[in-house]
């Protein structure tokens, strides 16, 4: 498997299904829709196309949000769109219903072999397994701090109660300096050839070193021992080159819509 195609495609069969939210507390079905809460008070709307939605987006728009009102614990909702998908007049839909657009990013796909060879550890950097809570919570504020946000406590919360759950999540880390500075998630997806890196984070001083090109390798390397053949990742620009250049293809976007109570 190596046209973009054809790793499209087994990314619309395999992923886009309960496999997408293993972390989830509920789903609830709404047409095509899967409305999924987390901890936290997170709501996420995804499915696997829209098929005939197209004369009933709006209803299924204002039906998601009808749903996640009516729960006072949920406090923001993000819809995952992805640009391959046809949704004519969805962009517009979302807008009139209080969602905004963050940035869009690349959906990135190909074999984890790639992302193994030449990622040599930087001098004075250990790349290490985290799970215990204190190092969990310490990673979670230095990803906030790497966007340039605010410590959000849930975050490290849902972390800690999915750990408890041996769900097949892990938390890699990378420490210089006495102190983390870059971290990010493996997700092996059960059931298919895939394992997700998400959450790749670096703090903007250590940058550029090959600090996080480390860290992917080492989960790489976690999910070819579990089995697993193929990597994907929604990846911003920061993060989209380092990949491509380990053989990694764009096979689409996604953009991310929120909406806050």
């Amino acid at each position: 498997m190596t046209s973009s195609a054809e790793y499209l495609q087994a990314y619309d069969d395999q992923l886009r299904t309960d496999a997408e939210t293993p972390g989830a507390l509920s789903v609830t079905r709404l047409g095509a829709l899967r409305l999924v809460t987390f901890a936290g008070g997170r709501g996420f709307v995804t499915y696997r196309d829209l098929g005939q939605a197209d004369g009933s987006l709006a209803e299924l728009v204002a039906g998601a949000l009808d749903h996640y009102r009516a729960d006072p614990q949920i406090t923001r909702v993000e819809w995952k769109t992805r640009g391959h998908d046809h949704a004519p007049g969805l962009h517009g839909i979302l807008l009139q219903n209080g969602f905004e657009p963050e940035e869009a990013e690349s959906i990135m796909i190909g074999p984890l072999e790639g992302l193994c060879t030449d990622a040599p550890v930087p001098d004075g950097v250990t790349v290490r397994r985290v799970a215990a809570e204190v190092e969990v919570r310490a990673m979670s504020a230095m990803a906030d701090e790497a966007f340039g946000e605010s410590v959000d406590t849930r975050m490290a919360d849902a972390l800690l109660r999915r750990l408890a759950r041996h769900d097949g999540m892990e938390l890699w880390v990378a420490e210089a300096d006495g102190r983390m500075v870059c971290g990010g998630r493996l997700e092996p997806v059960p059931g298919t050839d895939f394992a997700g890196i998400w959450g790749g984070a670096t703090l903007k001083a250590y940058r550029g070193r090959g600090i996080y090109r480390a860290v992917t390798a080492a989960r790489a390397v976690s999910a070819l021992a579990s089995g697993k053949r193929l990597v994907h990742s929604d990846s911003t620009e920061d993060s989209r080159p380092i990949l491509e250049r380990s053989g990694l293809i764009r096979v689409s976007t996604t953009t991310p819509y929120n909406w806050t109570r």
